[in-house]
């Protein structure tokens, strides 16, 4: 994307349709994040707290399952498409026993010893290498348009407990906010979704439940540009491209936004999360 004139500022619609990626680049496009796994986990957001206790809560509202601290056995949650373990870890705060799942080996060995987590499986969403009703809960925060969703529900069901829970989360950066939506256009952002979009799953869960917030993440222009870097968009590009899409963030910034070097500024996020109940 070539800079825009300064002075006439575009902003493009809304997108049409949800975050996906086409079969046979999924492998390809997933692996460009094993070049970029410390960066990633040093810069991607975490996830509003609000998202863990309403998975528990939707525990907690079946009468077969109870939330982490009212049980002498913590609830089992396997958090595939884990990546550095950023939703991993904050699933283990109330007590989930988490094992995480990453086709990565290079993003799992990004999960810090303190985390909580108690497993890291090097596994793909559609092959999971585990017994059946292992799990009360399988989540998928910022990876579910990773995976094929029929053959990844399969897999979810197939390893979840009698009424466990498919959760799946995403942080995307608020396009409804105009300068926003330009900015996540220059990112190649391409996990963006409109706000009335509904994921994907398979005729093995019920119907889906949503929850979402807007919130900010505190940042500066230089960690935005670096937060693109850990776009798979940026880290599978050539380093023409690469250079391009440093030109035109640098530029939209600080020239046609203004924003100073250093400057503290907040992000917009929004974070739309979704459960099912295994039938």
């Amino acid at each position: 994307m070539e800079p825009a004139t300064p002075g006439t500022p575009e902003i493009p619609s809304l997108p049409q349709s949800a975050p996906g990626i086409r079969a046979e680049h999924r492998a390809q496009f997933g692996t460009a994040f094993s070049a970029g796994a410390d960066a990633y986990a040093r810069i991607r957001p975490d996830y509003p707290g609000g998202v863990v206790l309403f998975f528990a809560d939707f525990l907690k509202d079946d009468d077969a399952a109870q939330v982490p601290h009212e049980r002498s056995v913590a609830l089992s949650a396997l958090d595939a498409g884990a990546g550095t373990g950023i939703f991993s870890s904050q699933l283990a705060e109330p007590g989930f026993e988490v094992t995480a799942a990453d086709p990565s080996a290079e993003m799992l060995a990004q999960i810090p010893e303190t985390a909580g987590v108690v497993n890291r499986v090097v596994a793909r969403g559609e092959e999971l290498p585990f017994a059946e009703a292992s799990f009360d809960l399988v989540t998928y925060a910022q990876a579910w348009h990773w995976v094929d969703p029929t053959l990844a529900s399969a897999e979810a069901a197939r390893v979840l407990k009698p009424r466990g829970v498919l959760g799946l989360v995403w942080n995307q950066l608020d396009v409804t906010i105009p300068w926003v939506h330009r900015l996540s256009r220059i990112m190649h952002a391409g996990d963006v979704h409109r706000p009335d979009f509904r994921p994907e799953v398979g005729e093995q869960f019920g119907e889906l439940t949503s929850w979402d917030a807007h919130w900010e993440q505190e940042m500066t222009p230089e960690l935005i540009i670096e937060l693109a870097k850990t776009r798979s968009y940026y880290l599978r590009a050539s380093e023409p491209i690469r250079s391009k899409v440093e030109a035109n963030l640098q530029w939209y910034l600080y020239e046609h936004l203004g924003h100073a070097r250093g400057e503290a500024m907040g992000l917009p996020y929004l974070t739309h999360a979704w459960a099912a109940r295994k039938r």
